[in-house]
């Protein structure tokens, strides 16, 4: 039973009107960051990195200040029903995590991040690690004083990856992953051994960025991206971001790779209509925000994956390719074919197949664990990096901008953060399984481009839910079963078996 008297209703009520107040000013500092990202001129990184860093302090103060404290441990002691309980069960989280740390540090952080993302990017544009190492270098340090604050008798990398994945327990992350890789490493060698040829070169040839962009505006639309809510812009990192009101895309385009763009283009439409799909009503409180990375990279991976990478979505998106590029004469079969191939050389995470793909992020995973706990020296991260792929691909970056410089996440000081892209493309095989399974038709709906009933049930089944539910409960409500590999092991064996004959 909700909890019905005046006093209690109204320390509720104050406890979530203290923190919209938190999420908003987040929320405002989220738009700065994809103005700097997007749009914000070369020479404004001073100002952004004070403006950040006053946003993240006043969030944090605001957050764990005496009063918000109080008024946790009296709308605990109330009368509350499931739903509030839910909320209070998160604000007590994030509450606590916050009180531990001092806003001295969180604006140290901040200011950080807004200094080490221009430099990242010059670094990554000329090819010159020793530009970013000394940003990198204070990340690594300032998170791991960060995370003694929040527990000390915990391993520090635990405690980071609590910041993307609050509610599911590291060792039960790793087990899931273990499990994939020692599937998908024989199976990539298999594949590799394979004689069967794809159709590799369906799109070979040049395809101007500004048509790229029309293209993919086009693919949005398809897919029902509701352009009133959002919008399409350019970034050197792909990336979505906003709230259920206004969440925006970016992608990049190489003009002699046309499915890089369109395949970023549907992982972040992945991510938005996730954002999107949130309840209106509660924005600002933990109702309307999403559960944490692994759900959100669920979206992203479902979309660019099991519809953007299927034959049926090709079989009704091939005549819109071809409007835009008549040159292609590439057949549905031949397009399925390129787009899923497994690729022997590819360097870069963001452009790879999704089956070596989990390797690029064991890589990522592993290092980064080494410089939290002091293994691996800053310095050394080049080379290391390199001797981890030519370990597990079997390639040697040339240069450190296909190599160690490919992703923005360290110049953020996101330590923890790679886990979850394959954690998130394991559950997105779970829940379009479970989809499949009450959607009737599913695949040839997607052929006839009729994504409603899709979105409906994502909207329904996770959107809607906000933070709600931990990661478990809300994989275990939205498809009867407990989270594991099992759906995404038998999908890429029954896909890449046929395609490759093994």
């Amino acid at each position: 039973m909700a909890a019905t008297s005046t006093e209690e209703a109204s320390a509720y009520d104050r406890l979530l009107a203290k923190y919209k107040r938190v999420a908003n000013i987040q929320n405002a500092a989220g738009l700065l960051s994809w103005d700097q990202q997007v749009i914000m001129p070369d020479e404004g990184t001073p100002a952004r990195s004070q403006q950040m860093s006053t946003l993240s302090a006043l969030s944090h103060e605001l957050l764990t200040d005496d009063e918000f404290g109080d008024l946790l441990d009296e709308v605990e002691a109330s009368d509350l029903s499931d739903e509030e309980a839910d909320v209070v069960r998160e604000l007590r989280r994030d509450y606590e995590r916050a009180a531990r740390v001092p806003s001295e540090l969180v604006e140290q952080i901040s200011a950080a991040s807004s200094e080490a993302i221009p430099s990242w990017k010059e670094a990554k544009a000329e090819d010159d690690f020793s530009k970013f190492a000394p940003h990198l270098e204070k990340h690594v340090e300032l998170k791991r004083e960060y995370a003694e604050y929040i527990d000390p008798d915990r391993d520090a990398y635990e405690v980071l990856f609590e910041d993307y994945e609050p509610c599911l327990p590291l060792d039960q992350a790793e087990e899931i992953l273990a499990e994939v890789r020692e599937v998908l490493v024989p199976m990539i060698a298999d594949i590799r051994e394979s004689d069967v040829e794809l159709a590799v070169d369906a799109f070979k040839g040049d395809y101007p960025a500004d048509e790229q962009e029309e293209l993919a505006r086009d693919a949005l639309s398809t897919l029902g991206y509701p352009w009133e809510r959002g919008r399409l812009d350019t970034a050197p990192h792909p990336f979505s971001s906003g709230t259920q009101f206004d969440a925006r895309v970016t992608t990049r385009y190489d003009e002699s790779d046309p499915l890089g763009s369109l395949f970023s283009t549907i992982h972040e439409f992945g991510h938005a209509l996730y954002t999107l799909g949130l309840p209106d009503e509660h924005y600002g409180t933990p109702l309307g925000e999403s559960r944490n990375l692994s759900v959100h990279e669920s979206q992203s991976r479902l979309w660019e994956n099991h519809v953007g990478r299927s034959k049926s979505f090709w079989e009704h998106f091939m005549p819109t390719f071809s409007e835009h590029f008549p040159d292609i004469d590439a057949t549905v079969e031949e397009a399925y074919e390129a787009a899923n191939q497994v690729y022997e050389d590819n360097f870069i995470r963001v452009e790879a197949d999704e089956l070596t793909y989990h390797l690029h992020i064991v890589i990522r995973f592993e290092l980064e664990r080494a410089l939290i706990s002091g293994e691996l020296d800053v310095e050394d991260v080049p080379e290391a990096w390199n001797d981890k792929y030519e370990e597990y691909l079997g390639i040697r970056p040339e240069t450190d901008t296909e190599g160690c410089l490919q992703d923005i996440h360290w110049a953020y000081g996101n330590f923890g953060y790679f886990p979850t892209y394959s954690l998130g493309s394991i559950m997105a095989a779970q829940l379009f399984a479970s989809a499949s399974e009450d959607i009737d038709d599913l695949d040839e709906k997607i052929a006839a481009g009729e994504f409603a009933d899709l979105r409906e049930w994502l909207r329904e089944n996770v959107h809607q839910r906000g933070r709600r539910y931990e990661t478990n409960d809300l994989v275990k409500l939205a498809t009867g079963d407990d989270f594991a590999a099992d759906d995404f092991l038998d999908y890429v064996d029954a896909k890449y078996s046929a395609l490759y004959n093994l």
